[in-house]
Order: C-alpha cells, then sequence, then structure tokens
C-alpha cells in the first residue's frame, strides 16, 4: 500500500469504480454514502465504445454482462401502439441507441460494489459535513461526528453534489437546466412488454416502457418540458404532483402507467441538466462523474463517463506520484474533449425532442454528425500506465 489516504463521497457508480482503481493502485479508500444503503433499480444505464474496455480492465465483463436487463432494441409507436421506426442493440456494433450492454444503474452499482467491498472502507448513512484542507492533507468531520485526515476527497455524489456546493460554490453557478424533466419507476408489466422498449412520443412530451430483469415488471419513462424547474428533488409528493399535472391528456398507454404512480417503490424525478465547470478541481478536492461534468441522461453517456473518469483519475493521479497539481491537471487534460462531445450530444438530443424536425422526405437518412458521435463514444485515451503499481495487473 502507498499509504494514500482518498475519500470519496457517493456509492452509487462514479465512487465505487474509483475506488476500484485507487485500491488497485495501493491507495486506502474510504467511501461515505449518505443512503443507509445502495440503492437498487434506477434508469437503465449503457455501456458504449471505450467505456467497455475499461469495463475489461476491470476484470468485471463477465460479471456486467450477466446482469444486463437483455433489452433487445426498441421501438417508437405511435398513439394506437403501432410500430413506426424501430432499433435493435446489435445496430452500429452494439453501440447504438440501445447498447448491447444496458443495465439498472442500481445493478451496476452492486456489481462494482461486490468488487471492491473486501478492500474499500464503506460508510453508509452517513455524510461530509465540515471540511478544511491545507498543503498536506484534509480535514474532514462528517455528520456522524467522527473526524478523519486524508490526502484526497473526491466528489462522485451526483448532479445535486453536496461536496461541490460545499467547497466550489453554489448549484445554479454550474448546473445547466436543457428544458426538459426525465422521470420514471418500476410498474407491473401488464402492458405485454417482452425484449423491446417501447417509446411514445406526443408534442415534445415522451411516455414509454423498458424491460428490466424480472419479466414481472417494467421500467416506466416519462419526459415533458419544462422551462423552470423549482421542484426540491427530494420532495416525492410535490415532483409526483408535476408529473400528473404535466401528463394530463397524453395518448397511448400514459394513462395506465400513471395509475401506478402512488405504488411504485422506486419513483425518480428531475430537471435533465448539465454541471458545466472551468476546472474539477480545487487544492486536494477533486469532483468525479455528473458531479464534476454531468452530459444529461439525454447524451446515453453518463455512465461511460463516470467509468472513464474513475479509470484516468486514479491512473494519472498515480502516475504523478499522488502529487495533486499535476495528476488533477492531466485527468482535466484527458477528459475534457471526451466530456465536451457527450454534453453536445446531451444538448442536440434534448433539442431534437423540444423542437422536433420537420418530417423528412419518404426514403430519407436522417442526418447526424458521426464524428460528434465518435468523439463521445471513443474520442479519449485509456493509457495502460505502465509503472504505476497495480494489485491485479492480469486483469487488464
Amino acid at each position: 500500500m502507498s499509504g494514500i489516504k482518498v475519500l470519496v463521497a457517493g456509492a452509487s457508480i462514479a465512487g465505487p469504480a474509483l475506488a476500484h482503481w485507487l485500491h488497485r493502485r495501493g491507495a486506502e479508500v474510504t467511501v461515505v454514502e449518505r443512503a443507509p444503503e445502495l440503492r437498487p433499480g434506477g434508469q437503465a444505464v449503457d455501456a458504449r465504445g471505450v467505456t467497455k474496455e475499461v469495463i475489461r480492465r476491470m476484470g468485471l465483463d463477465e460479471a456486467v454482462r450477466a446482469a444486463r436487463t437483455e433489452t433487445a432494441g426498441a421501438h417508437n409507436v405511435d398513439a394506437e401502439g403501432q410500430v413506426l421506426e424501430t432499433f435493435r442493440a446489435d445496430d452500429d456494433g452494439g453501440d447504438g441507441y440501445i447498447s448491447e450492454i444496458e443495465i439498472l444503474r442500481g445493478d451496476l452499482s452492486r456489481v462494482i460494489y461486490d468488487d471492491t467491498r473486501a478492500g474499500v472502507e464503506y460508510i453508509f448513512g452517513d455524510r461530509i459535513a465540515e471540511l478544511a484542507q491545507d498543503a498536506d492533507g484534509v480535514d474532514v468531520v462528517f455528520e456522524g461526528g467522527d473526524k478523519r485526515r486524508f490526502d484526497f476527497v473526491v466528489g462522485a455524489d451526483g448532479l445535486h453534489s453536496s461536496l461541490r456546493s460545499m467547497v466550489f460554490g453554489p448549484h445554479e453557478k454550474f448546473i445547466r437546466h436543457l428544458g426538459m424533466a426525465l422521470a420514471f419507476y418500476t410498474v407491473p408489466n401488464e402492458f405485454g412488454l417482452e425484449r423491446f422498449l417501447i417509446d411514445y412520443q406526443e408534442s415534445g412530451r415522451s411516455a414509454g416502457l423498458r424491460p428490466i430483469p424480472d419479466p414481472t415488471h417494467a421500467m416506466a419513462m416519462f419526459s415533458f418540458p419544462i422551462t423552470e424547474f423549482d421542484v426540491d428533488y427530494r420532495d416525492i409528493d410535490a415532483q409526483k404532483r408535476l408529473l400528473r399535472e404535466r401528463m394530463t391528456g397524453m395518448g397511448w398507454q400514459a394513462a395506465g402507467i400513471l395509475a401506478h404512480l402512488d405504488d411504485t417503490p422506486d419513483f425518480y424525478l428531475d430537471q435533465v441538466a448539465q454541471v458545466v465547470m472551468d476546472r474539477w478541481s480545487t487544492g486536494r478536492v477533486v469532483l468525479l462523474g455528473d458531479a464534476a461534468f454531468s452530459s444529461s441522461p439525454m447524451s446515453g453517456q453518463g455512465t461511460g463517463l463516470a467509468l472513464v473518469g474513475a479509470y484516468l483519475l486514479a491512473g494519472e493521479l498515480a502516475a504523478a506520484d499522488w502529487n495533486p497539481e499535476a495528476g488533477f491537471a492531466a485527468y482535466e487534460k484527458a477528459m475534457r474533449s471526451f466530456v465536451e462531445a457527450n454534453q453536445e450530444i446531451g444538448r442536440q438530443h434534448a433539442a431534437s425532442i423540444l423542437n422536433p424536425p420537420p418530417p423528412a422526405e419518404p426514403g430519407a437518412e436522417p442526418e447526424w454528425d458521426m464524428d460528434l458521435i465518435n468523439r463521445a463514444i471513443n474520442g479519449v485515451d485509456l493509457p495502460y500506465y505502465k509503472g504505476v503499481p497495480d494489485s491485479r495487473a492480469s486483469a487488464v
């Protein structure tokens, strides 16, 4: 072990992934999570392009693939349920609209947690209450009363990062609302859903169902335009009222899906937003994943950014012999273009939903910026960091 002590805030995907790589590089890692346990279920997330290589280097390819949703593709339908367009999971080499590796956020979190828990300290039901850094380390006071000192502190605590607001400034300084809100929750599969996601769009709104590993249930999905988002992301009752209000009169199966709103165990609603920052670090504190560079669910690449970012942050910090100035600068340099490409994809996708283009001529192919898409999927190098300690080098 290097003797380096790192505290990571957040135990969703970015935090445990970083813990995996930091532990392999020789650091002693603590992950603190305000929730009392890992959060199950959640939105389906994807791994495309270079992200699949990161998963392979983690030694988790088999475990991740075993936990996939097994979604075969997606159908866009009209109000009567007639299929208008079909996408398949094997399109574009498995890196298309529906990727070959699609997994529920909670299931991916569990896979990485199970891989790391023997060598990483996890603290659930607690959070960072105070933080003070100097040239040599960071003193942390936990809400539960514990006081400890670390060499580095990493904020991997999502779009509404408490650590970001504590160290870098208020949320409104960095969050860019994209004019939409997104909701999803589990419902009984009484809609005949099998292995294809179903998506219905109407006047800037969408309703959908996607398969999950339990075939008796499905994941409901809604999106709608909203200019100003002022609902507290922790106020579930207000969020449900907002969803009902905005989805009134929606066609297709929307009414039947909404009928399960009060019975679901895992309701989620939030704004579609990005985090845009000039720097992701200050001193010995650094941000990762959505806390640093959320690209929004409209990019389809939030998980990819988290996993790739975790690999590069741990690698560059260890390669710099744990020098924060050099390691954090190299991490930002390696990630910045990749992040910007994915954020542009997210902005364009949101705009296309809110302001759909006129119908194309029959038989016309849609115009896509393939260079941008390729940069968003594969536009980052993954060094092997030769000479840097790796306790599981055989997995690379």
